[in-house]
């Protein structure tokens, strides 16, 4: 005769990658939360300097970069994927993702160096200080994303990374999609409603 298990099944799902990325992530996702209420105060407080200082943008390059970032953490998704299946293509997933981020560093640098040769900067006034500083905050989580894609990749290609172990290559993506999911809020509210 059988024996039925009739307990029930419990579920061990966790948070991919290690607790202490996770806590870091919250506070970096605290502080642009921070900084996007006082954004926000700001633009209800003199609505005509924000309506003006988004007319000096490009919102062509801010949506290219968009698009950048977005398709990025695609082949960063993929990778992870790809890596959990311990199929092959992990390595190169994470080098077309550093490759498309790099539009947006690029372009990023462009808009900084076209503002500034136009007279704009953190002095200019409440828009721009709030613009300069937020996108230089991102600019700077992106770089930091990218070196660690680099190492993620890297790593793959050492061996180091062969799917029976998940946690780091987790935790660098989860990293990656904080800082595109910041800018996916930071785009429209500067580009678009400002």
């Amino acid at each position: 005769m059988t024996h039925l298990n009739l307990a029930p099944e419990t579920d061990t799902r966790q948070l991919p990658g290690d607790i202490a990325v996770w806590i870091f992530i919250f506070a970096e996702l605290a502080v642009f939360g921070i900084m996007f209420i006082g954004f926000a105060v700001a633009r209800s407080l003199d609505p005509a300097t924000f309506h003006a200082g988004r007319e000096a943008l490009h919102p062509i390059i801010g949506l290219i970069n968009t698009a950048a970032l977005i398709t990025a953490s695609y082949f960063v998704a993929t990778a992870v994927h790809q890596l959990r299946q311990k199929l092959p293509g992990v390595q190169w997933r994470l080098w077309l993702a550093i490759a498309v981020s790099c539009i947006y560093t690029v372009g990023k640098m462009y808009e900084y160096v076209n503002l500034y040769s136009q007279g704009y900067n953190l002095g200019t006034d409440t828009f721009f200080m709030f613009y300069f500083f937020l996108t230089f905050f991102h600019f700077m989580h992106v770089i930091l994303g990218q070196v660690i894609l680099v190492v993620l990749a890297v790593k793959v290609g050492n061996g180091d990374y062969d799917g029976s172990d998940m946690n780091g290559m987790e935790s660098g993506a989860c990293y990656w999609h904080m800082v595109d999911l910041v800018w996916l809020v930071l785009f429209p509210m500067i580009y678009v409603l400002a």
